[in-house]
């Protein structure tokens, strides 16, 4: 079987974490950062850059790699991103996408979250920068 591999990407700015809300048609809807699955021939970073722009409108900058997270099922990584241009717009191919918005630690805590063990980190990565 073939791990899934992936990325995602995290935006701070003035304390709050650009997210995504997201769900298929059928499921309840969540929030999760900008992420998604590596198409073939792409690096981890390319994947995230075009996740972010796909699911909100966004151009963004690899600034470093701040978490890996790994499962028997597969692998994903987070970078921090800075926005060089664009504007907040869903335009995401796979119609999973249906709010852009920056979130504060505060609204994170109280957030359905799409991956739950990502709420402490992204508290505590706010809270840092």
């Amino acid at each position: 079987m073939t791990k899934w591999l992936g990325s995602a990407g995290v935006c701070v700015i003035e304390k709050k974490v650009l997210m995504v809300l997201q769900g298929t048609t059928n499921e309840p809807k969540r929030w999760s950062v900008p992420s998604g699955s590596l198409e073939e021939g792409e690096t981890f970073e390319e994947c995230c850059v075009r996740e972010i722009r796909e699911e909100t409108g966004y151009n963004v900058e690899i600034i470093r790699p701040i978490l890996k997270k790994e499962t028997q099922y597969g692998e994903a990584k987070y970078f921090e991103v800075k926005i060089t241009g664009g504007k907040a717009k869903i335009q995401d191919p796979d119609n999973l996408i249906y709010d852009i918005a920056w979130k504060s630690a505060e609204e994170i805590e109280n957030l359905d979250l799409s991956f739950p063990e990502d709420k402490n980190f992204l508290i505590d990565y706010i809270q840092k920068i």
